[in-house]
């Protein structure tokens, strides 16, 4: 069952967990290490030999004039490019279904960036139709020219399909999806990576601008596996500061519990 949900700015925000389970082995390393290393001062308040369960949260976002907006699609199949890693298959279909929402219904996805944890589920089992039918696939068309210049397996089983299918919506910048939803850039852990805010930042569902509560006992705990790891933490720094200035909610993609007051 999905988690608990809140109201914010009129918007019904669900969370939606597609999977929990370890980092698997072909990338999982000592915290310290994946986290600002073993010499970061964090490390003196923080546990780092605490293990780290990850859960993979899509989120729902449904508002007052009938819109159905999906952030993210999780792992997806068996034979998804995640597989490698990640606890596959995911069950967002389930936990849509539980929510009381059809994929037809979805009439925006947006990608916060182009990772197999957060992009995998975007087909159907056919591997070439778009998994929810009458949406369109907003991602940032920064994000789309760094995953083409890195030949990325998500090129095929996500990119081509979805822009074949002509639902792939490439944008630049902010970009308004309803009066109370706003998507914006967050770069640094991937060059396109966007996050969305509901109301004036009343919450925002930040993909993984925050990856571990590391992060928010200090923010300038970079992760290893960022693009570009000082934007990320100049990113991270800006997002938690301004949400902390509102006392806005922080929506994660890896924490056991979704939402974080701050």
């Amino acid at each position: 069952m999905p988690h608990p949900g809140m109201v914010r700015a009129g918007v019904e925000v669900t969370p939606l967990c597609d999977a929990v389970g370890p980092m698997g082995d072909q990338i999982a390393l000592p915290l310290p290490q994946m986290f600002g290393g073993p010499d970061h001062p964090v490390w003196a308040r923080v546990d780092p030999a605490a293990p780290w369960v990850l859960h993979f949260h899509c989120y729902l976002l449904r508002t007052p004039d009938g819109r159905t907006v999906l952030v993210d699609t999780g792992l997806g199949g068996p034979d998804s490019p995640a597989a490698g890693w990640a606890p596959v298959p995911g069950r967002l279909a389930t936990e849509l279904a539980a929510a009381g929402v059809r994929p037809e219904q979805v009439d925006t996805v947006v990608l916060t960036h182009l990772h197999s944890d957060h992009a995998s589920g975007s087909l159907a089992a056919d591997g070439s139709t778009p998994a929810f039918p009458n949406a369109r696939y907003l991602v940032q068309r920064t994000e789309l020219d760094w995953l083409e210049a890195s030949g990325s397996p998500l090129l095929d089983a996500v990119v081509r399909p979805l822009r074949a299918a002509g639902c792939l919506d490439a944008r630049a910048g902010e970009v308004t999806l309803a009066p109370e939803i706003k998507v914006f850039a967050t770069p640094g852990h991937t060059p396109g990576h966007q996050s969305v805010a509901i109301g004036d930042h009343q919450l925002v569902v930040a993909g993984d601008v925050v990856l571990h509560p590391v992060q928010l006992a200090d923010p300038t705990a970079g992760y290893v596996y960022d693009d570009a790891q000082p934007t990320a933490t100049l990113t991270r720094q800006r997002l938690l500061a301004e949400l902390t200035a509102r006392h806005g909610i922080l929506a994660t993609a890896h924490f056991a519990e979704p939402f974080t007051q701050l």
